[in-house]
């Protein structure tokens, strides 16, 4: 396992409960130590990439954006150190370019590489109810497909590497888009008198009442929740989409609509703050703040 985040240290905790034996490897090994130290000494902590897959058979990277997972992951020392039979995931939401990008290099470099973002929370992982968009060799997705079993509900193979990219950033459209709306309505029903966990019952259980409305319950209420996915992140995301919709020269409306709301938020310095918190800073924004001219 590259990469000891939220969501990566929950994936470790699922793979050593499962059987497997893990090796973790994070740029910042403190917090690689905690996760071990977490599993109970059951999995173990490598100084650097290339320690941590060499002899593995299926190497899952967990890194949080393109940039960051290119590096590791197109290391020379790296992939001098993987077995050729060994299956390389990018579980992370990368992009498309990136998926293509280091398809082709370990394509030329005689390796296996599968694109296979995930959909889920820390919680979902927990459950082993997490998602995978899998995409590349078929052979490749089956060889992988045991290991991302022990953390996973599903494993669906969506074509060939950058499609499981793409799906991913179609998904992440529609929760982006879902966080803005269910914090708008929020705001409004509160403005109503309504109180907020009342408001939030409704929805929970109106036909707006998807997983995600579910799950991030705590954290629209609670701004003590610990932090699942940040603005930031949320943002990142949103400039993927952007570029994916750009690339197929197609509109995307809302989801530009939505953007702009958190971009605004993270220029006012929310960025590390929950996706959830989109919320609080609608309600706090004063009413013709953010306005724009009509063009």
């Amino acid at each position: 396992m590259l990469g000891a985040g939220r969501m990566g240290a929950a994936m470790c905790l699922r793979l050593v409960d499962a059987g497997h034996h893990v090796r973790l490897w994070n740029r910042t090994l403190s917090r690689a130590a905690a996760v071990r130290d977490e599993a109970s000494g059951r999995l173990e902590v490598t100084d650097t990439p290339a320690a941590c897959v060499t002899g593995a058979q299926v190497v899952l990277s967990m890194l949080a954006d393109g940039p960051a997972t290119m590096a590791t992951l197109l290391d020379a020392d790296l992939l001098e150190a993987l077995d050729p039979v060994a299956v390389v995931c990018d579980l992370g939401t990368s992009g498309v370019d990136a998926a293509h990008r280091l398809s082709e290099a370990y394509a030329a470099a005689g390796r296996r590489f599968v694109d296979s973002p995930v959909s889920g929370s820390v919680t979902t992982v927990a459950a082993g109810q997490l998602l995978v968009m899998a995409s590349g060799a078929p052979e490749d997705v089956r060889a992988a497909t045991e290991v991302l079993s022990a953390f996973s509900a599903r494993v669906i193979d969506v074509g060939l590497a950058g499609q499981g990219q793409s799906m991913k950033l179609a998904v992440n459209l529609v929760v982006h888009d879902l966080n803005a709306a269910v914090s708008e309505a929020l705001v409004l029903a509160e403005g109503a008198g309504i109180d907020l966990a009342t408001a939030y019952d409704v929805l929970e259980h109106s036909a707006v009442g998807a997983p995600f409305v579910r799950y991030k319950r705590a954290a629209f209420l609670s701004p003590d929740e610990p932090v699942a996915m940040s603005l930031d992140l949320v943002a990142k995301d949103f400039r993927l989409i952007a570029d994916l919709a750009a690339s197929q020269s197609r509109q995307v409306p809302v989801s530009e609509a939505a953007q702009r709301t958190v971009d605004d938020a993270v220029a006012a310095g929310q960025g590390a703050a929950d996706m959830a918190s989109l919320r609080a800073y609608l309600a706090g924004r004063p009413r013709d703040s953010g306005a724009r001219t009509p063009e």
